[in-house]
C-alpha cells in the first residue's frame, strides 16, 4: 500500500492517570491535580493535570519538585485498577473502527484505519467520531495524530493537546515537521539534542536538510537515519498481534534506600508477581528475563538470562531474577535506590505441554487462581509465606497481640 493511500491514527489520552481522578471526582475539575508518590519521600508524578502543568509539573518530575512548583495543587495516590478499567473501555472503542489495534501503553496505540475510513464518510469524519466516542464512552478526552505513518502520527497527537486533532494530509509531511524543535522526534534525548544543537541544528527543518559530513560529524552512522525521520519517513505497520510488544515489567524507586537482603527480596518478588500476571492478561510468555538495580550514587547495573522453555509464572522469572539479584550483591552490596524486573523476547503462550509436565500444570492452574483473585478484590493477597507482611503495630495491638 502507498503511503498516500494508508490513513494511521495514533490516539492518545490526555494526562490519563489524572484525567481519571477527575472524573471520578468531579469537584476537581479545573484545579491543579498531580497524581503520583508521596511528596516527603521519593516519590515521582505519573501524571498531572493541565492546570497543575502551567505551573511547569511534568511526568516524572520528583513529587518533592512538584509541590515546590505547584503548592496548591492536590496529591492523589495512583489507583491502578481503576484506571485498567478505563484503558479497556478505551480498547473497546478502538476496536470498532479499525481490526489493526496496536496498543502502545495503557493510554496510547496506533489504529490503521486505511480499510475502515470510506465507510465514515473520510478520515475526518472518522478522526472526530472516534473523539466522540471515547468522550462518551470512557469519559475522557483523547488526542488524536493523523497521518500516513506512525512517526507523523507520533507527534501529531501532541500539537493540539489538550483534545486536540491534527490531521497530516500525504506529501505535507516534512513541512509540518520543519519548524518543530529537534527534541520533538522520537529518539533525540538530551545529549542528541546538544550535540546537534552545538553544529547550529535547532529544528527538524534544519535536521532535514543537513549535509552529510555534518550529520555524520555530529550523529555518526545514525545521520541518515535521523534525517529520514526529520522529513516525516516512516515504513513501520501497525502491529496487532498479541506479541508485538517487545518486552514489559516493572520497577520500584524506594521511598528509602535499602540494605536488608529480605527487603529486596520481597520487592523483587512483587514486581515478578506483576509482571507474570502482565503476561498472562496478554496471553504472552517470555524466555528472557532481566534485572535492573540502581545504587544510592545512581550507579544502574543490568543482568539478564535466557532460557529455552518461555514461561509466564511469576515463580519462575523470581527463580531468575532472584539469582541474578545475588549475581550483582556478590560484587557490590551497598544501599539499593531502585529494583526493576524485565521479560522479553515474548512468544504467544501455550500450555499444551502442561498435561504431561505436573509441576507445570499445577503451577499454571495456581496462578490462574491468583488472577481470579485478584481480579474480584483488586490486590493479590496471595504470596509466599516467607514475603507475608507483618501486621502492623496498630493491627497487632487490635487483636492482643501487640509486641512491647
Amino acid at each position: 500500500m502507498r503511503d498516500a493511500d494508508r490513513w494511521i491514527i495514533h490516539a492518545d489520552l490526555d494526562a490519563f492517570f489524572a484525567a481519571a481522578e477527575v472524573l471520578r471526582r468531579p469537584e476537581l475539575h479545573g484545579r491543579p491535580v498531580i497524581v503520583g508518590g508521596s511528596p516527603d519521600g521519593r516519590g515521582v508524578v505519573a501524571s498531572a493535570t493541565y492546570e497543575a502543568r502551567r505551573h511547569g509539573v511534568r511526568s516524572a518530575m520528583p513529587m518533592a519538585q512538584a509541590v515546590r512548583l505547584c503548592p496548591e495543587a492536590i496529591i492523589v495516590r495512583p489507583d491502578g485498577a481503576f484506571y485498567r478499567e478505563l484503558s479497556q473501555r478505551f480498547r473497546v472503542v478502538l476496536d470498532d473502527f479499525s481490526p489493526m489495534v496496536e496498543v502502545v501503553s495503557i493510554d496510547e496505540a496506533y489504529l490503521d484505519v486505511s480499510n475502515s475510513e470510506r465507510l465514515f464518510g473520510g478520515i475526518e469524519t472518522l478522526a472526530r467520531s472516534l473523539k466522540e466516542r471515547v468522550r462518551a464512552e470512557v469519559g475522557l478526552a483523547v488526542s488524536l495524530g493523523v497521518a500516513t505513518n506512525k512517526l507523523v502520527a507520533k507527534i501529531a497527537s501532541d500539537l493540539d493537546k489538550p483534545d486536540g486533532l491534527r490531521i497530516v494530509q500525504p506529501g505535507t509531511e516534512a513541512a509540518t515537521f520543519a519548524p518543530l524543535a529537534i527534541e520533538r522526534l522520537p529518539g533525540i534525548g538530551p545529549k542528541a539534542s546538544a550535540r546537534l544543537r552545538s553544529a547550529g541544528i535547532t529544528t527538524l527543518g534544519e535536521l532535514a536538510n543537513a549535509p552529510d559530513l555534518l550529520l555524520l560529524d555530529v550523529a555518526g552512522g545514525d545521520g541518515a537515519r535521523l534525517r529520514a525521520r526529520a522529513r516525516g519517513e516512516d515504513s513501520r505497520p501497525v502491529r496487532s498481534e498479541p506479541d508485538a510488544r517487545k518486552s514489559l515489567g516493572r520497577e520500584r524507586t524506594f521511598d528509602h534506600d535499602v540494605v536488608r537482603r529480605e527487603e529486596l527480596d520481597r520487592a523483587l518478588y512483587e514486581l515478578c508477581d506483576q509482571t507474570g500476571a502482565s503476561l498472562r492478561r496478554r496471553g504472552l510468555a517470555a524466555t528472557t528475563v532481566a534485572l535492573k538495580l540502581r545504587y544510592d550514587d545512581f550507579t544502574t547495573v543490568t543482568r539478564q538470562h535466557s532460557f529455552e522453555r518461555p514461561t509466564d509464572a511469576q515463580q519462575d522469572i523470581f527463580a531468575i531474577a532472584g539469582e541474578l539479584l545475588d549475581q550483582v550483591l556478590a560484587k557490590r552490596c551497598d544501599p539499593v535506590r531502585l529494583l526493576g524486573v524485565r521479560v522479553a523476547s515474548l512468544t504467544t503462550a501455550s500450555h499444551q505441554l502442561d498435561l504431561w509436565d505436573d509441576h507445570r500444570l499445577r503451577l499454571r492452574q495456581l496462578n490462574a487462581a491468583i488472577d481470579r483473585i485478584a481480579e474480584r478484590t483488586g490486590a493479590n493477597v496471595i504470596v509466599p509465606a516467607r514475603f507475608a507482611r507483618s501486621p502492623t503495630r496498630r493491627e497487632a495491638g487490635m487483636n492482643g497481640n501487640e509486641r512491647r
